[in-house]
């Protein structure tokens, strides 16, 4: 598979927030820093595949809504 996927409008996600996205199998969470960049990274957590888009961005980092895990999107 080759080219772009549309994911959302740029003002579909607010500053300093996240979206679920999935395509096929897979699943992605997508955000928009401060500076208006926007991110993608899996959509689940590594610890017990809860998906981060239900989490809490602060700054550039998601904690996870289980278990308070914290990773840097960038």
């Amino acid at each position: 598979m080759t080219g772009w996927i549309d994911v959302c409008a740029i003002d579909d996600i607010d500053e300093e927030d996240v979206i679920r996205f999935d395509h096929g199998s897979l699943s992605y969470a997508v955000y928009k820093s401060l500076e208006g960049d926007l991110f993608a990274t899996d959509g689940l957590c590594t610890h017990e595949k809860v998906h981060l888009a239900d989490g809490l961005v602060m700054d550039s980092t998601i904690e996870c809504p289980k278990h308070n895990g914290q990773f840097n999107y960038k």
